[in-house]
């Protein structure tokens, strides 16, 4: 018995390997197995499908894939102040793999869970800033790594001020969180993006939309 296949693995979940076989949206793939790598927290999977090539030709090809689930991500702002709401904390992944401390500025985010995006995303704005958002804009969806991650992250914005602040924010203890709260002029927020201060792609991509077709688009034209 292994869990995640014929037993419940730590989060409830059984038959981890049966993902991907009733896929029929391309004809051109055929999938034929998959194996359970992993499933400590997330799963990791190893997929062996059969792929037709333009040519016509067929071959074997086989896949990792990191299924850690869906996410959302806000960008906050102040258009009367000039001001956007971001978030620091550390991220091992990026240490290890060259930044220089780890300690990331992004916009809030985070995983949907059961929720849906929405949902999910004034949860996680409120548990990381301290804010309770109103409207939400949505701006696009993305796969963020789509060569070998699975998730697919829903982009959103919305207005803050001082009177949305509802808690002290900081995350969740509890999950080991310890996230700082940053407020910027948006225009410095672009010039980190410049010098590479910030280097997390999903607060690149807001920022920038937000210069491009946001509320800070009057600033540019």
């Amino acid at each position: 018995m292994t869990a995640g296949l014929d037993t419940p693995d730590r989060r409830g979940r059984t038959h981890l390997d049966r993902v991907g076989h009733d896929l029929t949206g391309n004809p051109r793939v055929r999938v034929r197995d998959v194996t359970l790598l992993s499933c400590h927290w997330y799963v990791l999977r190893t997929t062996t499908f059969d792929y037709r090539h333009r040519d016509g030709r067929w071959s074997t090809e086989q896949r990792e894939t990191y299924d850690r689930g869906n996410g959302a991500t806000v960008l906050l702002y102040d258009t009367e102040r000039g001001t956007v709401l971001l978030t620091r904390q550390f991220r091992y992944p990026a240490y290890v793999n060259g930044h220089p401390d780890g300690m990331l500025l992004e916009t809030a985010a985070g995983l949907l869970d059961q929720d849906d995006p929405e949902t999910a995303i004034r949860r996680e704005a409120a548990e990381e800033t301290g804010h309770t958002i109103g409207a939400l804009q949505h701006v696009f969806d993305v796969y963020m790594s789509p060569g070998s991650v699975t998730e697919r992250l829903h982009f959103y914005a919305a207005p803050y001020s001082p009177g949305t602040r509802t808690g002290a924010g900081g995350g969740v203890a509890e999950e080991g969180e310890d996230i700082e709260v940053l407020e910027l002029p948006f225009t410095e927020a672009l010039d980190l993006v410049r010098t590479g201060a910030i280097a997390d792609a999903k607060t690149v991509m807001l920022l920038q939309w937000a210069a491009l077709d946001g509320p800070f688009q009057r600033i540019f034209r």
